[in-house]
């Protein structure tokens, strides 16, 4: 016999909408904030995104300064860094997000679980309007030092708050390398959305922390649950 409830709970970050998309926002924010060090926005940002996609994506403004042959001072990183996780993004969800999630409120309970700065995220799920789609929403950068995942806090704790068990949480992510760590252990159905052009695509998972499923996009996933609920 199924359990009343049921859960969905969600990753963020090029699972409900594309990364990069606010990576460029941010981009563009810094660039405008510091057009006096930087010079032209439209030439900075653009030299932001090219190196986005090369091996400098986790210094990308360390590299900028030295292409643009400027000492990298700490402390200015660290204020670009700042805008960089403070400014109110322009971003939007993956086309097919809205009428899924609709259509998921219809028979389970929906979470939220992501990773990162916690005014960075949240202002993230503001832009998205995300807050009215969802019974609960964690920010495990909200949750204290060390508790992002693989930690299992935050999933113990949005179980809890949803009021459902282990064996009828699902949880929908995109990173292997740590998103599925957690879940898989707690006795969760995990689900990675792999597309082609999401940052961790190519992530290896580490032990116990592959997927149980894999999808291409969102569109499939009500299927797969259909399948995976006939089996039960």
């Amino acid at each position: 016999m199924m359990p009343d409830q049921r859960a969905i709970v969600f990753d963020l970050d090029d699972t409900l909408y594309p990364e990069r998309q606010f990576a460029f926002s941010g981009f563009t924010a810094v660039a405008e904030t510091f057009a006096h060090r930087l010079g032209d926005v439209q030439t900075a940002v653009a030299e932001m995104e090219r190196l986005f996609d090369t091996q400098h994506r986790s210094r990308v403004f360390n590299e900028l300064l030295v292409q643009l042959g400027q000492p990298a001072d700490k402390e200015f990183i660290t204020r670009m860094i700042a805008a960089y996780r403070a400014h109110k993004p322009t971003i939007t969800l993956f086309p097919g997000v809205p009428p899924v999630l609709e259509h998921l409120r219809e028979g389970y309970k929906l979470g939220l679980i992501t990773d990162g700065p916690a005014q960075q995220q949240r202002n993230k799920i503001d832009a998205l309007g995300l807050t009215r789609r969802f019974d609960e929403i964690i920010v495990t950068g909200e949750l204290g030092a060390g508790l992002s995942k693989p930690h299992p806090r935050a999933f113990e704790l949005i179980a809890e708050r949803l009021g459902v068990e282990a064996c009828c949480c699902t949880y929908v992510a995109d990173n292997a390398a740590k998103d599925f760590v957690a879940p898989n252990a707690l006795g969760w159905r995990t689900v990675r959305v792999r597309r082609d052009d999401g940052i961790y695509q190519s992530a290896p998972a580490p032990g116990g922390g592959e997927p149980q499923h894999t999808i291409e996009d969102l569109d499939q996933l009500i299927d797969r649950l259909s399948a995976s609920e006939a089996g039960r």
